[in-house]
């Protein structure tokens, strides 16, 4: 890979920047203000803040930041470019590999940062952090332009779904010249970015600027269209030359076979979000599923789960609990069991957690206790240690250490079982396999001749950056099975075969 840093012509980075400068994040938002609104978490970080960290960056010989990364992310180059203040060049350097840095700046986990050389002795670099100042300053800037085709090839894609994956599809094969239109059941283009994911992780302002950018690039979009059911498979063939899967892994997980699940009070994590955001965007005044007043149980530990969580405190909850079936986990890193530079498996806070509510670590629902008129009036839980066998997970509930725990809402966050089954998949002739996802050949087409698959259809649900390059290298197949000429931008990883998961 050709060094931007050569090509801008950037001084030597500086070898003693992690010497003088710690690790620092911008300060959030005070929590007793934050709750009161749906805005951002964080504020725009200094200048001179983001300059110090991206210092720290030691430019590695062998940068490992780029493998952790899923769209191969020129860390170093931008890095150093933020470091003596090439913001332009910064910015062409992370567009170049990532679509919507913005996106991935609030909202990815940054593996980059766990596979960062820095993290062996100290505190890794900010990557996370750098990475949104340069999107963000992009913006304000006005270096996001739009990037039209020079001319067209006259071929048409369908990209069936809105999200990030369906989104850097949708833009790549624009900007490659082919006709683009994007579907999507909801009433706004977005997909969980959209309706899923709280504003005060990522602001909808955000979505819409990037969604201004791919429309004056070309990109239709159709909202309220339900694929499979007011348009046919058959009539994607007739107006498209290829079709792009790109609908996401929402079929939530459930546990119908726990006692009580049927009770009022007893909601999947997205019936909670869904309607939260629409509220916060004006799109209706309340929602089925409020949390005011409420003592709420969270049953999951994770991203999903700490979403629930902020939103429960600013929706005004007499009090939550968040429950995780695994132990405990250690604040740093067990080298033994996730050695450097994989990814470790430690206590993760999210800022959901310092605005209040209690955590209980290597604990099962054991029933959802009914009030007598089919309201859910607390759950029974249980100490349990879970163990795999034969790549099986057991989960073994301690004897005597069942108790109760108040709840009027209990809102089930523990994962997603895959695609949604849709009427779409079976005019394709195309099925699900025993992860709920559908399977890809080496080129990311299906079983159906022409039908392209990408994302978290494709992987279940995973990361953001895993679903833009999933997003990238579909497009670029989808290129070149259209006839056309060049490559496309692809991640490092260009197989269609999903990695196992992370745990």
């Amino acid at each position: 890979m050709t060094s931007t840093r050569r090509l801008w012509g950037a001084s030597v980075p500086d070898p003693n920047g992690f010497l003088r400068y710690e690790r620092q994040l911008p300060k959030r938002r005070p929590v007793p203000v934050r709750i009161q609104d749906w805005r951002e978490v964080y504020p725009p970080a200094s200048e001179s803040l983001i300059r110090d960290q991206a210092t720290r960056c030691m430019d590695c010989g062998i940068p490992f930041c780029h493998d952790g990364c899923p769209l191969g992310n020129r860390i170093p180059d931008w890095n150093d470019l933020v470091r003596t203040g090439a913001w332009a060049a910064a910015a062409e350097s992370l567009h170049a590999t990532n679509n919507f840095p913005e996106f991935t700046g609030r909202l990815c986990p940054a593996p980059c940062e766990a596979a960062c050389v820095l993290g062996i002795a100290d505190d890794a670099v900010t990557i996370k952090q750098v990475e949104v100042e340069i999107a963000n300053h992009a913006f304000d800037l006005g270096y996001v332009q739009p990037q039209p085709p020079a001319a067209l090839s006259g071929k048409s894609v369908a990209v069936v779904g809105s999200g990030p994956a369906g989104l850097a599809a949708a833009q790549q094969l624009a900007r490659a010249g082919h006709a683009v239109t994007v579907f999507e059941r909801d009433d706004r283009i977005g997909g969980l970015l959209r309706y899923g994911i709280p504003d005060f992780k990522i602001e909808k302002k955000v979505v819409d600027a990037r969604l201004a950018q791919l429309e004056a690039e070309g990109v239709v979009f159709e909202t309220g269209v339900n694929v499979g059911v007011d348009i046919t498979a058959d009539d994607l063939r007739e107006r498209f030359d290829a079709v792009l899967l790109a609908c996401g892994a929402l079929a939530g997980r459930d546990t119908p076979e726990t006692p009580g699940r049927q009770l009022n009070g007893v909601h999947l994590a997205m019936e909670h979000l869904v309607p939260a955001n629409r509220v916060v965007a004006g799109l209706q005044d309340t929602t089925p599923i409020d949390a005011r007043g409420k003592h709420v149980v969270i049953i999951g530990g994770g991203d999903t789960g700490a979403d629930c969580l902020g939103v429960a405190h600013r929706q005004g909850a007499a009090g939550v609990v968040q429950l995780d079936q695994y132990p405990l986990p250690p604040d740093v890193r067990a080298a033994d069991l996730h050695p450097w530079p994989t990814w470790p498996v430690i206590l993760r806070n999210y800022p959901a957690h310092e605005e209040g509510g209690d955590r209980v670590f290597g604990v099962a629902v054991q029933e959802f206790v009914d009030d007598g008129n089919g309201n859910v009036t607390a759950i029974r839980i249980a100490d349990v240690s879970v163990e795999r066998r034969d790549g099986k997970r057991i989960v073994t509930v301690a004897e005597g250490s069942v108790r109760e725990l108040r709840a009027e809402l209990v809102l089930l966050a523990i994962g997603f079982e895959g695609t949604e089954d849709s009427p779409l998949l079976a005019q394709f002739g195309i099925t699900r396999n025993r992860r709920g996802a559908l399977d890809a050949r080496d080129d990311w087409q299906t079983d159906a001749d022409g039908v392209f698959v990408a994302g978290d259809m494709h992987r279940g649900a995973s990361l953001i950056v895993w679903a833009i390059a999933e997003g990238r290298a579909a497009a670029a197949a989808i290129h070149r099975y259209l006839g056309a000429y060049g490559e496309l931008p692809a991640p490092v990883r260009p197989s269609s075969q999903p990695l196992a998961a992370a745990r």
